[in-house]
């Protein structure tokens, strides 16, 4: 077993987990009416959870692109691991940052499909491509003409992302 492979479950482990037990413990949030962040903001007790959670699920992935995805895809590897550093600067820059937090939060999502383009470039994975889903989901989002909040695009996002992720996994040496 190649040990190095933890790193990739243990990002999407710690990622989905600390966002699931952020919500368990949020009885206000709303999947239609807030963004996923909301549960980073440093007036809830979910904060610590989560915010901790974005930052080392961004370690994680970050030492998997370097372990694991580097040596069969070279470019997919700063791609995923500039993801995880994106991810940290979501945990770190939290909505109470305000724009900062904006910023940060576009980048990361704009940032999955780089990755994912590099992936399918390198790899010739069509799996990669999935994750171009999100572009309309995203346009139908800011048109308003999806729900107000954006937990929903943001959460499929990450999902998108998840099959050419695990498809590394298998496909490492």
């Amino acid at each position: 077993m190649n040990w190095n492979k933890t790193f990739g479950v243990l990002a999407i482990i710690s990622l989905y987990s600390s966002i699931f037990i952020s919500i368990y413990i949020s009885p206000w949030f709303n999947w239609m009416n807030n963004a996923l962040s909301d549960l980073g903001n440093l007036s809830y007790g979910s904060a610590s959870i989560f915010n901790f959670g974005l930052l080392i699920s961004g370690l994680f992935l970050i030492l998997y692109s370097i372990k694991v995805v580097a040596p069969h895809a070279p470019k997919t590897s700063y791609f995923l691991a500039f993801n995880g550093f994106c991810l940290q600067l979501v945990g770190l820059f939290c909505e109470n940052y305000g724009i900062i937090h904006f910023y940060v939060s576009v980048l990361l999502f704009s940032s999955l499909i780089f990755s994912s383009l590099a992936y399918f470039i390198e790899r010739r994975c069509y799996l990669a491509l999935i994750v171009l889903l999100e572009i309309p989901i995203w346009a139908l989002h800011f048109q308003g003409m999806l729900f107000k909040g954006v937990a929903i695009p943001e959460i499929i996002s990450s999902f998108l992302m998840l099959p050419w992720l695990l498809k590394t996994m298998i496909n490492a040496t």
